[in-house]
């Protein structure tokens, strides 16, 4: 895995963070001055209803857009003082991704579809395959490699975006409501088997979720409620 520079440092820190956008002749406030650190190895609930400015919030930590307000420190750098190649390569560096749909690339099977973040970071082929492989296996889906997404269940799917997300070891997982598409019993066990994965990766992540349940089976809880965040459930 990733280290940060400084061990005990956070991998992630946000300082007045904030988000606006113009609707209707409208001024809407998405986030309004958001401070959250997040350390190496921690996994953190992102709390809140729909609409509430999580996958906003993601997108900042992420370095998905721009826009923002305020200070986004990733693995010791400042990256609102980067240029967009370096946000690309701090992003492809340190960070991987769980959303609510898989996205997984229809005409690639599950191991290709692990490889590929690996090969674009220009790890050779067969230790990409070796690592896919051991990530699926954990995933419970070792019987399932040369499998197309078309030939696997909505549960599998999302466990093939779990192994791609943390193929390339990232500091910190990003995930938006990754079991959102799922039903109870199947979000249960994949969440299960992601935070399973994630602490023996040694990675931290951040969580978006709209279930109190899901959420406090994490290390943390912090809440979004109309820009704010707060902590605890």
């Amino acid at each position: 895995m990733n280290s940060p520079l400084n061990p005990d440092a956070p991998i992630v820190s946000l300082k007045g963070l904030k988000r606006s956008f113009e609707q209707g002749g409208q001024r809407i406030e998405v986030l309004r001055g958001i401070d959250l650190d997040i350390m190496p190895g921690e996994i953190v609930a992102l709390l809140g209803p729909s609409g509430s400015g999580k996958s906003t919030m993601l997108q900042a930590v992420g370095l998905l857009e721009g826009g923002f307000e305020g200070s986004i420190s990733l693995a010791g750098e400042c990256a609102e003082d980067l240029a967009g190649d370096e946000r690309t390569r701090l992003r492809r560096d340190h960070l991987g991704f769980v959303y609510q749909f898989h996205h997984l690339l229809p005409d690639f099977n599950a191991r290709e579809n692990v490889v590929m973040p690996q090969m674009i970071l220009g790890t050779p082929r067969a230790e990409c395959e070796e690592r896919a492989d051991s990530l699926l296996a954990s995933l419970g889906l070792g019987e399932r490699l040369t499998h197309r997404p078309s030939q696997l269940s909505g549960g599998e799917q999302q466990r093939v975006a779990v192994a791609r997300a943390l193929a390339n070891r990232p500091m910190l997982v990003l995930a938006d409501e990754p079991t959102g598409n799922l039903d109870e019993h199947t979000a249960d066990k994949v969440l299960e088997q992601f935070l399973a994965l994630v602490r023996g990766e040694g990675s931290a992540a951040l969580v978006a979720t709209h279930n109190e349940r899901l959420a406090r089976r994490m290390d943390r809880v912090v809440r979004l409620h109309d820009g704010v965040l707060t902590h605890g459930l």
